[in-house]
């Protein structure tokens, strides 16, 4: 019996005040009753208990009138999918396990099966910029922090990158930046861990690399602060160390439709007419991933931008590989960019 198992279990014939002890102890909201022989009797959730008290029972009952014995179990042998699918079929957090005996030998928690990856690979927001076509907008509040359906750009980063297992995250200020040093703090708040890197001067798209404290042991995610996006950070990383890159591009198929018929010719003579053409290019979308390796390639205090910083990673005979964005991507440049993430946020 593994150890969350054994700090979730209660005598059966114990009281409502033992079964909130082991709800305690497990911190998982169900405690398990099994008899003397270890077979499991019933189950009894936190919320169980909450309306239990608020009916008038005390802490020295039986849980016997409190407990759940038409409980939902798996027989060992089930796999993780049949959990998934018998929890959300029922609506219940935690579904226990039992042998053949009876006996529980697990539990399942649904917060384990959506609880992102903890992954060690750390995240560099570009937060530093003026937005300079933005203003008046960008006049009293950095851009990263203007609001997208009631929350700032950048904390929707913030949080897209916790969701996704990214807990050490530095961000790179300059411009307005107590604005965003008072908002995010350390980054508790958030579940995560925020740290500043913060520029005396702007140091363009790829220089703030060099103000990190150390060199991480992990490819890093790069991004920059004005972007609304659902990019799959996991996938992203996954094709970064399949492929071996030194670094990755995020990109996406950018589609402009000339608004006019196009002509071809040769000299004075038209060889080709084409009526409002498609030009289709792949754009850099602000999303990376970098190998530590290639943050050795910045200058501390140097200003130097992405596409310099990547120049230098070809030139010195690394890979540069591209990862294609499906997923929800704006980059928050202008004011139309900017009422399109707001229509859709």
């Amino acid at each position: 019996m593994d150890d969350l198992l054994q700090r979730c279990i209660v005598p059966a014939g114990g009281t409502v005040r033992d079964a909130l002890s082991a709800i305690d102890r497990g911190a998982s909201g169900i405690a398990l009753a099994v008899d003397g022989g270890g077979r499991l009797q019933g189950v009894v959730t936190d919320g169980d208990l909450r309306r239990s008290l608020l009916r008038g029972t005390t802490l020295e009952e039986p849980l016997a009138g409190t407990l759940n014995t038409s409980f939902v179990a798996l027989h060992r042998g089930a796999g993780r999918a049949d959990a998934l699918d018998l929890m959300r079929a029922r609506q219940i957090d935690a579904i226990p396990v039992i042998d053949e005996d009876g006996r529980p030998v697990a539990l399942h928690l649904l917060h384990a099966f959506i609880a992102p990856e903890a992954r060690r690979n750390w995240a560099i927001v570009m937060a530093g910029g003026e937005g300079r076509r933005l203003r008046p907008l960008t006049d009293s509040v950095p851009k990263p922090m203007l609001q997208v359906a009631g929350r700032p750009i950048l904390e929707r980063i913030v949080l897209h990158l916790v969701g996704a297992g990214v807990t050490r995250i530095f961000v790179s200020v300059n411009y307005l930046a107590h604005v965003i040093e008072d908002h995010f703090g350390d980054g508790v708040r958030f579940g995560a861990r925020i740290e500043y890197l913060r520029e005396t001067e702007p140091l363009g798209t790829a220089g703030a690399l060099g103000l990190l404290p150390e060199t991480p042991a992990d490819p890093v995610i790069v991004l920059n602060g004005d972007l609304v996006t659902n990019v799959d950070v996991g996938a992203l990383l996954a094709l970064h160390a399949a492929r071996g890159f030194a670094a990755t591009i995020g990109t996406r198929r950018y589609v402009h439709t000339v608004p006019f018929g196009c002509v071809t010719r040769d000299g004075d003579r038209v060889t080709s007419l084409e009526e409002k053409p498609s030009i289709v290019r792949e754009v850099n979308t602000g999303i990376y991933a970098l190998d530590p390796a290639v943050l050795r390639m910045v200058e501390r205090g140097s200003a130097l931008s992405m596409p310099d910083l990547l120049g230098r990673v070809i030139a010195g005979g690394g890979t540069v590989g591209a990862f294609e964005v499906e997923d929800d991507w704006i980059d928050v440049g202008q004011r139309d960019q900017l009422a399109r993430a707001r229509e859709g946020g």
